[in-house]
């Protein structure tokens, strides 16, 4: 879509959410449920091992969030017995075609209106700059899912995926230049023009932009691996351990971005550091193992974070349980899911009441 057509979407009378009076609340906000999907691209993990191995993981955070809400995991008719086995019986399935396994980013961006109606987004979705193929049944998954729940789909002029952003429930969100800016998500978008598009499907007033260089390429640069949100004015933040690691001018250059902005209300930040793992290792194909504590998720009255057997897991989880007082804390062995690209936040996506 050119910045043209997308200047004429905008300023139609089309519905779009925020003129609907939706906008999207905050992850620790009430949910009605987490969405994941099972894996089943097998090059996404280097073989049949991996994959089965990143099953098991998947499985392990299923349950675990289980004990918190309900789970529902979509997945591909042939593999519904075996997630059913895996998860103990303890989630729901929802069969539907997929090719990948990353709820976060294909999944729907659920909304929520002042009324407590709900509806959902549809990003378009090209499989993080064309990096998989095949990614078509992916682009419709976040439409199939609203489909089933019975919400209004708003299907929005903007390629992006779940964990790129993320907000404080209050008008404020977080982004990297280094995924939506980067020339093979909206090539012929302006930086303003997407933060208006941003504001028009999620309610926002304020976006505010980290920057790039972050070694990440399987995502380039997702803010779920990153920074969040803590709370309305608080952003957490993962800190590398060591000068020499390949993100730690890119994390500086983040930190001076978030401590000189001010929140769409006009708040300055208070920027929680959050250790990073201290050893560094490397994922099947030999790149450096994206292994982030910012990579954990908020279900109903918990937190389930990611443990790399690593001196720093039990740093990380007191820095989230001093973040998130009266959380309940389950820590899931993670390396075997970020094998595969991402993390315990990638593979899950909130459905808010």
């Amino acid at each position: 879509m050119t910045s043209k057509q997308l200047y004429s979407r905008m300023d139609a009378d089309d519905p779009c959410p925020a003129r609907d009076g939706f906008s999207m609340p905050a992850e620790w906000d009430a949910h009605k449920r987490t969405w994941m999907a099972w894996p089943c691209r097998i090059e996404a993990w280097g073989g049949p091992e991996g994959l089965l191995r990143a099953k098991q993981a998947y499985a392990r955070v299923a349950r675990a969030i289980s004990s918190f809400e309900p789970v529902t995991i979509a997945a591909r008719p042939q593999d519904h017995s075996e997630v059913k086995f895996a998860c103990a019986g303890k989630t729901e399935v929802f069969e539907v075609v997929i090719d990948d396994s990353w709820a976060r980013d294909s999944g729907p961006t659920v909304l929520r209106g002042a009324d407590g109606a709900r509806a959902g987004v549809q990003w378009q979705f090209n499989a993080w700059g064309n990096k998989y193929f095949p990614f078509a049944d992916d682009a419709k998954f976040a439409s199939r899912v609203l489909e089933r729940e019975g919400l209004k789909i708003y299907r929005a002029p903007l390629v992006c995926e779940g964990g790129a952003i993320h907000v404080d429930g209050e008008g404020t969100l977080l982004t990297t230049e280094q995924t939506l800016l980067n020339e093979n998500r909206n090539p012929n978008l302006t930086q303003q023009e997407i933060e208006e598009a941003l504001a028009l499907y999620t309610g926002i007033r304020k976006v505010i932009w980290l920057g790039e260089g972050f070694s990440d390429d399987e995502t380039d640069g997702h803010i779920d691996n990153i920074a969040c949100f803590a709370g309305p004015g608080r952003v957490l933040l993962g800190i590398p351990q060591f000068k020499n690691h390949p993100d730690y001018e890119p994390v500086m250059d983040a930190k001076r971005r978030l401590l000189e902005a001010r929140d769409a209300a006009g708040r300055p930040l208070e920027v929680i550091e959050l250790p990073q793992p201290q050893e560094k290792k490397v994922d099947w194909q030999g790149r450096l193992l994206q292994a982030s504590y910012i990579n954990f998720y908020l279900p109903n009255g918990g937190i389930v974070m990611p443990a790399f057997n690593d001196l720093n897991d039990e740093k990380a989880r007191a820095v989230l349980a001093d973040c998130f007082p009266g959380r309940d804390i389950l820590q899931v062995d993670a390396l075997d899911i970020v094998e595969g690209g991402g993390g315990i936040h990638c593979i899950t996506q909130q459905e808010p009441v």
